[in-house]
């Protein structure tokens, strides 16, 4: 069968080459897509977010039987229920689940209201009362948009000033633009974050390899907040025990209380949690694969994932076995100087003799010219598939000296305190 996927980033590179892997996977479409992604699907040049122009290209393309709507923005417009309104068959949540991930305010009132754990926290809509609020608190702080911003709504605040700061931003400044209209402000927890991704069917929910983000710009975790400047799979510390437990009172709870909202959630179900003292508690939700999780669970997946998204659309989720590889998989993110705050695009890329068993997942890539430029902050990620952590992080490194472009950041110590 014929397949548009929708999204231009490595998570869409990802997923591509996943489904690329199956039997019964024809000819794949991207929109937009990058360089990366074109040299395995034809890309489309539509917006993703354009919900009449998506719909409108697989009318007239009949010849697709699926479309995969990868990122957050075209899910909570609805592009999903554009798609099966007129007749064709796509993955991901609709509008009604994905406010799971749009909209902080919903998923922490559902997490109290249905006792998954999480942290404390208070909403507002008006500077002065959450300032009033952040006055009293004890720091750190944590105050989040309401709504999607990039994956950059989220401001730890060390002290009163810098919530402050936030608060005015957000509501004033307007720098999220509609999404810091409403704000959440919670307490700030301590301990070890994980990320487990799940297939869900409503009725099935299935985890997938646990897996670590990088979310700081520079080494040691220092620097501004970015999408991810790398990821390691699976988790060390992610036992069967603590499986056990977020299987038991975050995911299954999470999936009953979406039905009984009535929301049920078909898709992929993402659990951002923090491992503490106090158990495990749930930071955020995402209504779609991470990025970069994206790049180091899937290529540890065994089973045929286009059998699986199938098996999600129809809710036989439970009849279906997933497997995955005994592996380990690093990722270590190339970006352009500067980034997450300005940079230059268009820089030239080179890369040269890769070593086998890394794969490279672009994500802000083009061709212009005929040559291959950087198109955005993060640029490419560079995976790494070995028996050990230490053996993939060792082999993403050594790839990394095959490849440059000018100004080229990434951090020197993905996955190091795991390894140690």
């Amino acid at each position: 069968m014929d397949i548009l996927v929708v999204g231009n980033g490595g998570r869409e590179h990802a997923i591509c080459v996943a489904l690329k892997k199956s039997d019964k996977c024809g000819k794949i479409y991207c929109a937009k897509g990058n360089a990366g992604i074109g040299e395995i699907a034809s890309l489309v040049d539509i917006d993703p977010c354009d919900i009449e122009g998506i719909c409108d290209f697989v009318d007239k393309n009949k010849n697709i039987a699926l479309t995969v709507v990868a990122p957050d923005d075209p899910l909570a417009l609805g592009l999903v229920d554009e798609l099966q309104k007129r007749g064709h068959r796509a993955f991901g949540p609709n509008k009604a689940a994905a406010i799971i991930e749009a909209s902080k305010a919903f998923s922490k009132d559902m997490m109290k209201k249905y006792g998954i754990p999480t942290a404390k926290y208070e909403t507002f809509d008006s500077f002065e009362s959450a300032l009033c609020y952040a006055k009293e608190q004890k720091y750190p702080l944590v105050v989040k948009a309401d709504g999607l911003a990039l994956g950059k709504g989220v401001i730890i605040c060390q002290n009163f000033d810098e919530a402050k700061k936030a608060l005015d931003d957000m509501f004033n400044v307007g720098v999220f633009g509609k999404a810091g209209s409403k704000v959440v402000i919670e307490e700030f927890l301590t301990g070890k974050e994980v990320s487990v991704l799940s297939f869900c069917d409503s009725k099935t929910i299935y985890p997938m390899v646990a897996s670590c983000d990088h979310k700081r710009a520079n080494d040691n975790d220092e620097g501004l907040n970015t999408g991810g400047m790398g990821t390691i799979a699976p988790s060390p510390f992610y036992t069967n025990q603590i499986a056990k437990e977020v299987e038991e009172k975050i995911m299954l709870p999470t999936m009953h209380a979406m039905n009984d909202l009535g929301r049920p959630f078909k898709g992929v179900l993402y659990f951002g949690l923090i491992v503490t003292d106090d158990g495990v508690k749930v930071i955020e939700y995402n209504a779609r694969f991470g990025d970069p999780e994206t790049q180091v669970v899937l290529p540890l997946l065994k089973t045929d994932l286009l059998e699986v998204f199938e098996a999600v659309i129809d809710e036989r989720l439970s009849d279906i076995e997933i497997e995955w590889s005994n592996k380990c998989a690093v990722c270590v993110m190339l970006a352009s100087g500067g980034y997450p705050e300005k940079y230059e695009k268009g820089k030239e890329i080179t890369i040269g003799a890769l070593p086998e068993n890394v794969t490279l997942y672009h994500s802000g890539t083009k061709m212009n010219d005929g040559k291959l430029v950087t198109n955005g902050g993060r640029v490419i990620g560079v995976t790494a598939v070995c028996d050990s952590l230490k053996e993939a992080k060792q082999l993403s490194y050594k790839a990394i000296e095959s490849i440059s472009f000018d100004k080229m950041h990434f951090r020197h110590d993905i996955g190091d305190k795991f390894i140690k």
